[in-house]
């Protein structure tokens, strides 16, 4: 039975152009002969029909003559809007217009009044009906599809029931590729309050979103507020946080939406959505960021940072990039990754450790790179501080032969990447950073190259991170392990942190650029969105743990100095710090700090780190992991 009713909806598809026009020149004929019998109570007499033959016919072309004119024979019978009913509308009252006309030039004589206006309303109904009630049985054929197919369907409440809402609804009755059952909307607006759009009501706020899944017994949470606001969409998680819910998330705004919104456009809800500051979009092109024709080499290419560095420099239309890192197999998976990306991109790589001076001397010589991204670093704050040593050869000593490098190869630009971490630290990858800090700036002061340090904190995702950690967790059941329930950071995606690196370094603005982190965002809070993100119940279905700081974690990061404090805003989410002059003596210090690294002497390690970084403050040794 569905069977033959698709079949006849393709096939009034495919013949809509005369099928729609002499629908409705019957339909016109049908509610006049309607019209007269109402207008003379069944009963008309032989004058009163004497010319039904003639307004018959006449009716007829005329309503024929607009359903083309106006198009609407063209009729879409899945997407017809309500501009489409408009433009119906009118070509029925030019249908009534043309009619009465042809009446006054042919000197027929006319129906009653009340008669043409019937007429009107009526094959304005009927033609609707006809081109509404294809789109109408197949939403219920859809549902009833469905619910059939095994696995039911999950109930689903959308959150918003704007114009992004309405068009997601729309679509998803158009669709049998999903599962869900729209039960309805909630919105804070109170002016929608109760009304019904295509076929569902908004039943409350957003603040009634728990009340409501808990009496339509929803499994299903379609966000459908474009850039809804990081602060609301955790307030959710946290109402929500007992129901088990799976979330889906619309992730563009509706401005680029082009009025279009499908169920394909969701995306499940991620971290990155939690985020308490508005992401900031960056150019690609390459005359934004000024790489086109340029030589880049990038240390640290395999890394997450590395990798992304060179996914913008490419898209952006850089000449010739060189990827460095010791990390062999991963470089070749992230350059495998990058010639799909990019076949036709002049792409070297090359293995290296930035700890030997020669390699990297060597490497500066083969490459003459313009520009330098430095990415590689140690970054792992408990295992350097077992192993401080190995800090202080990779972040510090590493950073110094690679700048040395580019200083002698003739390099145009130099850009290193800093930490959060690196202001008043407690560990030794802080310290070790904020050394490399001074390293740059003094460079920055005697070179040709142009050295600029940027710190940010924490990425979203980078290898390492507690996301990745915390997901992988919850896949195993739990429990989720966080150090302490007062811990916060500054969090930012991959792709914001390295735009914004990379626009930093372009726009040569000072030494030492702090990116805008905007707000610190707690740990624990992080781990329990997440949990209810999976659909699991924080603490009944997903423990959380604490597990004490580890040795150099501090409660809260800073993203600057008190001498720093003092800062511009140079762009959007940058700003340019006024760094004091690195110590005269930072050459023999640094000497200093690798013959204690070479000698394995921790303690003394710590020593030279404290009288170079004097808000360095070592931790206890302690649990590592």
């Amino acid at each position: 039975m569905f069977g033959l009713i698709v079949k006849f909806g393709r096939l009034l598809s495919l013949q809509r152009r005369w099928v729609l026009p002499l629908s409705d020149a019957v339909t016109a004929a049908a509610c006049l002969v309607i019209a007269l019998l109402l207008r003379f109570e069944g009963n008309p007499t032989a004058k009163d029909i004497r010319p039904l033959l003639a307004w018959i016919g006449l009716l007829a072309v005329a309503r024929i003559a607009t359903s083309i004119g106006f198009r609407v024979n063209q009729w879409s019978f899945m997407l017809g809007g309500f501009e489409d009913g408009v433009r119906l509308a009118a070509a029925a009252a030019s249908g009534t217009a043309v009619f009465a006309l042809t009446l006054f030039l042919l000197q027929v004589p006319p129906p009653p009044r009340s008669v043409v206006a019937l007429e009107l309303f009526m094959t304005l109904g009927g033609m609707a009906a006809v081109r509404y009630s294809p789109r109408l049985a197949g939403i219920y054929l859809s549902d009833f599809r469905r619910q059939q197919r095994g696995g039911g369907t999950r109930n689903t409440l959308i959150v918003g029931a704007g114009a992004a809402g309405d068009m997601l609804l729309r679509d998803l009755q158009r669709s049998q590729e999903h599962d869900y059952h729209v039960v309805g909307f909630v919105d804070d607006n109170p002016g929608k309050r109760g009304i019904v759009l295509a076929g569902r009501s908004v039943l409350g706020s957003i603040d009634d979103l728990p009340r409501v899944a808990r009496e339509h017994e929803v499994e299903q949470v379609l966000i459908a507020i474009p850039r809804l606001p990081a602060a609301r969409v955790r307030q959710i998680l946290s109402q929500c946080a007992d129901l088990k819910l799976a979330f889906k998330i619309l992730p563009v705004s509706f401005v680029y939406l082009q009025e279009r919104v499908t169920a394909s456009m969701l995306h499940d809800l991620v971290p990155e959505d939690l985020l308490p500051r508005e992401e900031v979009q960056f150019p690609d092109a390459a005359k934004d960021l000024r790489v086109a024709g340029r030589t880049v080499l990038v240390t640290g290419a395999a890394g997450s940072i590395g990798q992304e560095i060179c996914v913008q420099l490419l898209r952006a239309g850089v000449n010739r990039l060189v990827m460095v890192d010791l990390n062999e197999n991963d470089m070749y998976l992230a350059s495998r990754h990058l010639r799909r990306l990019h076949p036709d991109a002049s792409l070297a790589t090359e293995v290296g450790d930035i700890r030997d001076p020669g390699r990297m001397d060597a490497l500066f010589t083969k490459h003459r790179p313009q520009d330098v991204f430095h990415a590689a670093a140690h970054k792992h704050v408990p295992l350097m501080e077992i192993a401080p040593g190995e800090a202080i050869k990779n972040n510090v000593l590493g950073t110094r032969n690679v700048a040395l490098a580019a200083d002698r190869a003739g390099a145009e630009r130099f850009v290193f990447i800093s930490t959060d971490k690196a202001v008043r630290p407690t560990s030794v990858m802080g310290a070790s950073k904020r050394v490399a800090e001074m390293i740059v700036r003094q460079l920055a002061r005697t070179s040709h190259t142009r050295f600029c340090a940027v710190r940010f904190g924490n990425v979203l995702g980078s290898s390492g991170s507690v996301v990745p950690l915390f997901r992988a967790q919850i896949e195993a059941g739990g429990p989720v392990t966080v150090t302490d329930p007062g811990v916060k950071r500054y969090f930012m995606t991959i792709g914001e942190a390295v735009g914004l690196v990379l626009q930093a370094g372009y726009s040569d603005y000072g030494e030492l650029c702090v990116l805008d982190m905007g707000e610190q965002i707690k740990i624990v809070d992080l781990a329990r969105h997440m949990i209810t993100m999976a659909g699991h119940v924080p603490d009944a279905d997903i423990a959380i743990e604490f597990t004490g700081l580890r040795p150099g974690e501090k409660l809260y990061e800073e993203l600057l100095t008190e001498e720093e404090e003092r800062t511009q805003q140079v762009d959007r989410k940058i700003f340019e710090a006024r760094c004091p002059a690195p110590p005269d003596d930072l050459d023999g210090r640094v000497r200093e700090l690798a013959d204690a690294a070479a000698a394995e002497d921790e303690d003394r390690v710590r020593a030279v780190l404290r009288t170079l970084v004097r808000s360095y403050e070592p931790t206890s040794k302690a649990r590592v992991l």
